[in-house]
């Protein structure tokens, strides 16, 4: 049995495999620029985020219907089970859709379909977290929460992805105003690419209360030591990291430094199938490289349950956190 264990910072169109990517190409009539699926999994290979978002973008155009979006959400939630996950918060990013013509219902309701049974399925508790693309506009930003606001009951909160640099937090201080106002939870990308500023900027004007990524957060030592004393959570994704350049190597990985520093660090896969391994496949890399303790392995997976938003449901955040502690490596 893996060490159960939350996962946090998930972008569900990242868990579209080749073989997916393929079969819904082929439901849709869609004609995809690779002869195979092994063609296609030698094209995720990438220079930096851009390189990167390109490809992302480019094989969403397989994801149609209500259909396809529950098929992509159910074998991500079947492959993070199998790993050990309990309770995933995935992210989704409607402006994609939307701007290929497939309405947020159909996104919402697909991606529904499969986390409203995902307990009975798979023995794993889901958040939604609609993502705003920071490359776009704050304007279209405000227009899709404004139509996802017939699907509050099923979005937990927001959070905001996309290329970092240049598109600072600040650009999108209204939209999380907004979402605020709604009862929405609030987290962003900053610090992967971007400075550590970025970090600040996310606290104070956007409010958020987990930092996805946070990794450049290590060259502020004032930032640190605010992170640590807030007990803000970073949804680290080291795999992600490495195939991204933001770091050389995992060897390279500053998560020792930082958890070291008594940051509240977490470990999460970012997207998958793109990054070359789910949740528990990123626990395996750092145990291994890195040569993390049994008790650090079980410190992060605490961490993901204490980030989590179960605020509503503490019985729940208890009993995972029962399991972890109870765990046997």
């Amino acid at each position: 049995m893996p060490l159960p264990k939350a996962e946090l910072h998930l972008h569900i169109e990242g868990t579209l495999e080749p073989e997916l990517a393929f079969e819904l190409a082929a439901r849709n009539g869609v004609t995809l620029p690779y002869a195979g699926t092994g063609a296609l999994r030698e094209a995720y290979a990438f220079d930096d985020l851009q390189s990167f978002l390109d490809l992302y973008y480019a094989l969403m155009a397989v994801l149609r219907t209500e259909q396809d979006f529950e098929d992509l959400a159910d074998a991500y939630l079947a492959r993070a089970a199998a790993q050990g996950v309990r309770h995933a918060e995935i992210f989704f990013d409607p402006q994609a859709h939307l701007a290929r013509g497939v309405p947020m219902d159909t996104v919402v309701e697909g991606l529904w379909r499969a986390l409203g049974r995902s307990e009975r399925s798979h023995g794993v508790s889901t958040r939604l977290i609609l993502c705003f693309l920071r490359d776009e506009s704050a304007e279209s930003a405000m227009e899709t929460l404004t139509a996802a606001r017939p699907h509050l009951d099923r979005i937990a909160g927001v959070g905001l992805d996309s290329a970092e640099v240049g598109h600072p937090p600040a650009k999108f201080r209204a939209v999380y105003e907004a979402a605020a106002a709604l009862g929405l939870r609030r987290v962003a990308h900053a610090g992967e690419e971007g400075p550590p500023a970025y970090v600040t900027e996310a606290l104070d004007v956007l409010g958020v209360e987990r930092v996805d990524h946070g990794l450049r957060s290590m060259e502020d030592p004032a930032l640190v030591a605010r992170l640590v004393r807030e007990r803000v959570p970073l949804t680290l994704c080291p795999l992600s990291n490495v195939r991204l350049r933001t770091v050389d190597t995992l060897a390279d990985h500053p998560l020792p430094a930082m958890l070291e520093a008594g940051l509240m660090c977490t470990l999460n896969s970012d997207d998958p199938a793109y990054f070359g391994g789910y949740a528990g496949d990123t626990f395996d890399a750092v145990r291994a490289v890195l040569g993390l303790t049994d008790d650090r392995l079980r410190e992060l997976a605490r961490n993901s349950f204490l980030a989590a938003f179960l605020d509503d449901d503490e019985e729940r955040r208890a009993r995972y956190l029962a399991e972890v502690d109870a765990y046997v490596f």
